[in-house]
């Protein structure tokens, strides 16, 4: 049976890597397989500005992809942990009577989901406002190119 609580927790702290995925339906997840690719790419892009620096053009369109799987993997976090036993139960233990332990919210899924809430709003928000301020600058200095 599929715990919600550890599903909760593994997307939060996992997620990015898609083994939440992988827990909830299989090895055959195709999303599963694919989320390491933008994650790995923001990765990639955090190491293109610690070698060449923050003016890579390259590294801000990478950085927010990293945040942005972040952010999806804590809003995928917050609905399994809101969801009802019911409702989980009849999706992920079809098998399971709808009051199945495994589908009840218990003090540690609720952390989960204050944790979820913390981390993918932080981290939302600060990929927004560096894709931003990096566009932005960008613009700048192309328009002082220009003048010029």
């Amino acid at each position: 049976m599929k715990n919600k609580t550890l599903a909760t927790w593994l997307t939060l702290l996992a997620g990015p890597l898609g083994l939440h995925r992988f827990y909830l339906r299989g090895f055959y997840d195709l999303i599963g397989w694919l989320l390491p690719i933008p994650t790995a790419l923001g990765l990639y892009g955090i190491e293109r500005v610690l070698a060449y620096g923050l003016d890579d053009p390259w590294s801000w369109m990478l950085i927010p992809l990293l945040g942005f799987t972040i952010a999806a993997c804590a809003l995928n976090a917050i609905v399994y942990g809101l969801m009802t036993p019911d409702k989980w139960n009849a999706r992920y233990n079809p098998q399971a009577p709808g009051d199945a332990p495994a589908g009840r919210t218990g003090w540690l899924t609720i952390g989960a989901v204050v944790c979820a809430l913390l981390m993918g709003t932080t981290v939302l928000m600060s990929s927004i406002a560096f894709s931003f301020q990096r566009y932005f600058e960008y613009q700048v200095e192309e328009a002082r190119k220009i003048s010029q």
